[in-house]
């Protein structure tokens, strides 16, 4: 068997790409192309939160200044959507967006469960994410989870406490593959208290180890793998995502 990555010791290894040659480049384009004076960032998976988004918050729409589109509140929080799904995507933008300036983040998205018992619409906010996808591979040494932030998570625990809304905090599985998600992973998953499984939060979590940021992730749990139900459009996922960012809000405001 092949060992992963390739080169199992570059983590570390000096890069020699760096975000900070995008921002340069950017600010070529877009002389004040800045997030350093902002307090945090909100990564907002479904596009449909977005539109939501622009309904209570007065959004700026700024320069194409890294790989998704981003919007600055009055409250000087950025918005960021249109950024694609997976760790590497979430990744590019995080790394991205902390060569700009910005030092906390939140992810708001939606997540299957793995437990029968979280109905759609609880909020899941990620204490570690197991890592069975490839990009937290190339930022830290082999390990089976990474860790959030736990006072970012705290914070925003406290604050979607405070809006009512259901929320539990724990373990997610993070994979590169949709689709190959097994009956016998879920279980095994399951068994050992893994709440969600998503596609982004260990590298996301990995870059934010790796950079000294703080990051936190909020999933909305949309269906179930524990007993299988596709995904539908469950009005309590569609509230529980917009309490997850207004709570975000709050958390980085705050």
């Amino acid at each position: 068997m092949l060992p992963f990555p390739a080169h199992p010791g570059k983590f570390a290894w000096p890069s020699i790409t760096d975000p900070a040659d995008h921002v340069a480049y950017v600010r070529t384009r877009y002389p004040g192309a800045d997030l350093s004076a902002a307090a945090g960032a909100v990564l907002v998976y479904p596009h449909s939160l977005l539109e939501h988004a622009r309904t209570v918050h007065r959004l700026h729409d700024l320069g194409r200044w890294t790989s998704g589109t981003l919007h600055l509140t009055d409250e000087q929080i950025v918005l960021c959507s249109g950024f694609g799904r997976g760790a590497p995507a979430a990744a590019l933008l995080l790394e991205q967006l902390i060569a700009l300036g910005v030092r906390r983040v939140i992810t708001v998205g939606t997540a299957a469960t793995l437990q029968p018992d979280l109905p759609p619409g609880t909020v899941v906010v990620v204490r570690q994410a197991y890592r069975d996808e490839g990009t937290s591979h190339h930022y830290l040494p082999p390990g089976r989870t990474v860790e959030a932030s736990a006072q970012l998570s705290d914070s925003f625990r406290s604050n979607l406490d405070a809006a009512g809304c259901p929320v539990r905090c724990g373990a997610a599985w993070t994979s590169d593959a949709l689709y190959q998600e097994t009956a016998e992973e879920v279980r095994a998953y399951a068994a050992q208290g893994v709440l969600a499984a998503d596609m982004e939060a260990a590298g996301m979590l990995a870059v934010a180890q790796h950079r000294d940021v703080a990051v936190s992730v909020g999933l909305v749990v949309a269906d179930s793998l524990a007993h299988r139900t596709p995904r539908a459009d469950h009005p309590d996922t569609t509230s529980g995502l917009r309490s997850a960012l207004s709570a975000a809000v709050a958390t980085l405001t705050g």
